[in-house]
């Protein structure tokens, strides 16, 4: 008889974004002809750049034809975007070789596919408050999983796991905080995990969103990352491609784990996506070579801007209001304490009642986001004034 992954019962119900949809839907059902402003989800608004539109254009071209038609790509990534990952990891000091560099449809599901070159019995440590990917996946493979707490006393940066832990998720920029780690952050994780041989997954989505050269962007910009970290990323959040999907994975082949000779992560890492995974859309790829360009970066930094601006924004205009904000300086998000005693859901659903303004609720994220909401900046700049100003002139805020 089949039986059913019992571990999903574990998890919540629904996803997070689509319980604040249903909750939205409603409000407009009862509500019809309101407008509501969203700053809730961090999907991108603006449009695809020039250059990127180009490049998407000439495949589509060249799968027309029969002379330039191919079908399958390579499952790790066709050697062309590749090659221009490791530039543009050279340009940071970052020696790469192209053997490294995996692309994939997207940051999301490399986060939760790579545990599965690692035992069940590996034990996993995520940030709380963090994105609920990291958590739910590890629930659903029945691994352990363990919480470094994320609060106002540690500015939101994680401290070491309290048990051994053997894989460990970090996300800098953070999502949701906004924080950042420094470098001397960063090297206490990897001079732990050198220490007791567990391996970093570090989410670096965001990291075209860090403005101050101090900060690093990278977990290889820290002296011996590369034996014990495993890098992603994607080019949705600092190119737009939320809808097209294409994204990248690092296993250095220094990576190291305990019985296991070096090379070895790399190699399981390249069967499970030639087994599992037929290659990135052709299309996307060329998309993302585009994006990788001198000129699409210059473009992809202009897209970068204006969402920093609405961050900017945001934040000033919720400071001004007496509330308390965190965030929105190297990333995109604002991560803002709830006033009075409001739970999450109930600061939501007031901000929702009152002032039209869609956000997402601390809790989603996490035990210890409760009491927080979080303001997404990727939206058009007008919406963003417009949504400020109802708070400002609509919202009922409690002492």
């Amino acid at each position: 008889m089949a039986a059913l992954n019992k571990n999903y019962d574990k998890i919540e119900s629904t996803y997070l974004f689509s319980e604040i949809g249903s909750r939205v839907k409603n409000f407009i059902q009862k509500n019809p002809g309101v407008e509501i402003m969203r700053l809730g989800i961090g999907d991108t608004t603006l449009p695809l750049t020039g250059t990127v539109i180009k490049g998407l254009l000439r495949e589509v071209k060249n799968l027309g034809s029969k002379k330039t038609y191919k079908g399958y790509s390579d499952p790790q990534g066709d050697l062309k975007p590749r090659t221009a990952l490791v530039d543009f990891y050279k340009k940071r000091n970052i020696d790469l070789s192209a053997q490294e560099i995996f692309i994939s449809d997207g940051a999301k599901s490399d986060s939760a596919n790579i545990q599965s070159i690692f035992g069940l019995d590996n034990i996993v440590a995520i940030a709380d408050p963090v994105y609920p990917v990291y958590s739910d996946t590890t629930i659903i493979s029945g691994r352990t999983l363990v919480y470094m707490k994320c609060n106002e006393e540690n500015s939101f940066i994680p401290a070491l796991p309290k048990e051994k832990a053997d894989l460990i998720y970090i996300c800098s920029p953070n999502n949701p905080t906004g924080a950042v780690f420094t470098k001397k952050d960063l090297k206490v994780f990897v001079d732990y995990a050198l220490k007791n041989k567990a391996i970093l997954i570090f989410d670096a989505a965001y990291a075209e969103y860090i403005s101050d050269k101090a900060l690093p962007k990278s977990i290889y910009e820290i002296a011996g990352a590369k034996k014990c970290a495993i890098e992603i990323n994607s080019f949705s959040k600092w190119a737009g491609f939320t809808g097209v999907r294409l994204g990248w994975t690092i296993v250095p082949m220094d990576l190291v784990v305990e019985g296991a000779e070096i090379g070895k992560v790399n190699h399981l890492w390249s069967r499970r996506q030639s087994t599992m995974f037929n290659g990135a859309s052709n299309i996307a790829q060329a998309g993302a070579l585009s994006v990788l360009s001198a000129a699409g970066q210059k473009e992809s930094k202009k897209l970068i801007a204006y969402y920093m601006d609405n961050a900017a924004i945001i934040k000033k205009s919720l400071s001004e209001l007496g509330f308390q904000v965190f965030g929105g300086g190297n990333a995109p998000y604002i991560w803002v304490k709830t006033p009075g005693a409001l739970s999450s859901w109930d600061f939501f659903d007031k901000l929702l009642k009152e002032a039209h303004v869609v956000a997402t609720p601390g809790s989603g994220f996490g035990r210890e986001g409760e009491g927080y909401i979080r303001f997404s900046a990727f939206a058009d700049t007008e919406n963003v004034k417009a949504a400020m100003k109802s708070i400002k002139e609509n919202l009922k805020i409690p002492k």
